[in-house]
């Protein structure tokens, strides 16, 4: 009689290796459980700024509204610098003439500025962004430091280029007669040739560049706290365009102090202040009160907008 086959034991199926980082057991509720080998980074303000400059740089409005500023300054700079210097004399301080191309140019800047926080509630990429960085008060921080920097560094390199053309086309040359002896500096009147001063160097390149970068900061506050790209850019244009010319009409008796007073402490005013062409006022005031009361102003919108931001929801 044969012996009937025995049957063969099945093989042992091999057990999975288990995944880096695990820490456990062999079985369910003998370890801690998996540990990721990535390690977790604690996210700060440096992300959120890595982050924001990413995003103004690769978006086409930020290039090509920067481009039409710097156009502006400097092509108007030059053709100002080319027709002072066809004049035999100088009317005017050596660098009061690159003020017309940034008077149009810093229009740019306020217009990028609410752009850089009032398009991502438009498209409603605010909700990643929000998402992927929930402190709220640091994304509107990170928002600000980048803007301000690239607007600031932007603005004083056109007003840079534009007053050395100012220098080489008028300093050096006698004073007009018809001038006004108020506008010229002491170095001026002593020499009787226009002479720019270091503290006019220093108000038409630094002190033009910190007033745009902050009416642009200015923008981005009023921005946040509207969330319309059509109200808070209309909103920023009356600021700085409609006191000065609502004082043109405040010309009668009752109201003629009043328009003086408007038209003293317009944004217009104080950004010609820092080319040494105030159009009221102390004939030789620099500016930089003026532009101390605008950093006032832009620290109280943007103490405003932190509000808004953190207390309201997108």
């Amino acid at each position: 009689m044969t012996t009937p086959p025995q049957p063969q034991a099945a093989p042992p199926v091999p057990q999975a290796a288990p995944p880096a980082g695990w820490t456990g057991g062999p079985g369910p509720g003998t370890g801690p459980g998996y540990a990721s080998p990535i390690p977790v980074v604690t996210t700060h303000l440096g992300h959120a700024i890595a982050s924001e400059w990413t995003k103004i740089r690769s978006v086409r409005s930020t290039v090509w509204t920067l481009a039409v500023m710097f156009v502006l300054v400097v092509g108007i700079g030059a053709l100002v610098a080319i027709g002072l210097g066809t004049e035999d004399t100088a009317g005017a301080p050596v660098l009061a003439g690159g003020f017309f191309g940034l008077m149009l140019g810093q229009l740019c800047v306020i217009t990028l500025g609410v752009l850089v926080i009032t398009s991502e509630y438009s498209t409603g990429m605010i909700r990643t962004t929000l998402t992927a960085c929930p402190q709220r008060a640091r994304v509107l921080t990170a928002k600000a430091v980048v803007f301000f920097l690239l607007s600031f560094t932007t603005t004083l390199i056109a007003c840079t280029l534009t007053a050395l053309m100012q220098s080489a086309a008028v300093e050096g040359k006698p004073v007009s007669q018809f001038a006004s002896a108020d506008s010229f500096n002491g170095e001026t009147i002593s020499a009787g040739e226009a002479v720019a001063t270091g503290g006019e160097w220093l108000g038409a390149t630094v002190g033009a560049a910190l007033y745009v970068a902050l009416l642009g900061l200015l923008s981005l506050a009023v921005g946040a706290l509207l969330r319309s790209t059509p109200g808070a850019i209309t909103s920023m244009l009356g600021l700085v365009l409609l006191p000065f010319i609502v004082s043109l009409f405040l010309f009668t008796e009752s109201v003629r102090e009043f328009g003086e007073k408007l038209r003293e402490y317009s944004a217009l005013n104080g950004l010609s202040s820092l080319f040494r062409l105030p159009m009221e006022g102390d004939s030789t005031g620099t500016g930089w009160p003026l532009l101390g009361l605008l950093a006032l102003v832009t620290l109280a919108a943007l103490i405003g907008a932190y509000a808004r931001t953190t207390t309201r929801d997108v």
